[in-house]
C-alpha cells in the first residue's frame, strides 16, 4: 500500500503553523518541501512545523526538507520551528545538512503563545491587478513606506526596483500578484508573487527584445534577489541595504 503524507497549513500569518502527519519516506519526502516552500513564501515572522503526528520510515527523505531550508535561509529567512519531534525525527534531522539551525520545540502550543508574543515587522502588503496601473500604485506604496520608516536616500531606487517586478507580471505572468514590503535589520526585502511557474529570464544587454532587461537593472541595483518557486506559482524578490549595492 503507497505511503500517505498529509501537509495541513492551519494559519499562515503573522506566525504560519503546517501540520505534518502520515508517513515520511522516499516517496512522500517532495511532498513536504512543496508543502514548508509555499507556507515560506507567504513570509510568515515564523513557520511551526507539527509532526507529532509524523511517521519516518525512511530518514533519507528529510534531506528534502533540508535543500528547503537551504534554499530560503537567504529569503524569506524566517525561523523554522519543528515541534512535537520524537527521538527519531530529531536523530534524523541533526544528520541533516542546513538543518542545523532548526529550533525545536515540545509542542506548538507554546512555540505559538511565544512567536505571537514577539513584536510585528513593518511591513506593506498589497494585492495588485496585473494592468499597467499595478505599477503607478506600487511605486506610491514604496515612496510612503520608504518616506515611514525614514528610508527616504533609496526610495527612488527601490520604487524602480519595485515597478519592475510588478511589470513583470504584468507583461508575463498575466496573473493577479500579491506586493509585499518589509523593513527590518536595517534593509528592506521586496517580493512579487505570482501564479505563472514560469521562472524569469535575465537577456544579454544586446539582445535585440525588450524582455528581460528589467531583471538585469534589479540585479545591479539590489544587494540580492532570487525567485522562489512554489506548486502554485513563485516568487521574485530583492533585497536592498541603504549605501549599497
Amino acid at each position: 500500500m503507497p505511503s500517505q503524507l498529509v501537509c495541513r497549513p492551519e494559519r499562515d500569518l503573522p506566525v504560519a503553523v503546517l501540520t505534518v502527519s502520515g508517513t515520511l519516506d522516499q516517496l512522500t519526502g517532495d511532498a513536504l518541501g512543496v508543502a514548508v516552500r509555499r507556507s515560506l513564501a507567504v513570509q510568515p515572522v515564523k513557520l511551526l512545523l507539527d509532526v507529532s503526528r509524523l511517521t519516518v520510515s525512511d530518514p533519507v527523505a528529510f534531506g528534502t526538507f533540508g535543500s528547503v531550508v537551504c534554499q530560503t535561509a537567504e529569503f524569506p529567512n524566517v525561523p523554522i520551528v519543528v515541534c512535537g519531534a520524537g527521538p527519531d525525527i530529531s536523530e534524523a534531522l541533526a544528520a541533516v545538512p542546513g538543518c542545523a539551525g532548526v529550533e525545536m520545540a515540545r509542542d506548538c502550543a507554546t512555540a505559538l503563545a511565544e512567536a505571537d508574543r514577539q513584536p510585528a515587522p513593518e511591513r506593506v502588503r498589497a494585492r495588485l491587478r496585473p494592468v499597467p496601473e499595478a505599477c503607478r500604485q506600487v511605486r506610491q506604496l514604496v515612496d510612503q513606506a520608504c518616506a515611514r520608516w525614514h528610508h527616504s536616500e533609496f526610495a527612488a531606487t527601490a520604487a524602480l526596483i519595485a515597478t519592475e517586478l510588478v511589470a513583470n507580471v504584468v507583461r508575463h505572468a498575466h496573473t493577479t500578484m500579491e506586493f509585499t514590503l518589509n523593513h527590518g535589520d536595517g534593509r528592506v526585502t521586496m517580493a512579487v508573487r505570482d501564479g505563472s511557474r514560469r521562472m524569469p529570464e535575465t537577456l544579454d544587454p544586446g539582445h535585440a527584445e525588450a524582455g528581460g532587461r528589467g531583471l538585469r537593472l534589479v540585479n545591479e541595483l539590489s544587494a540580492a534577489w532570487g525567485v522562489l518557486p512554489v506548486s502554485d506559482g513563485k516568487v521574485v524578490w530583492t533585497r536592498l541595504v541603504p549605501g549599497l549595492p
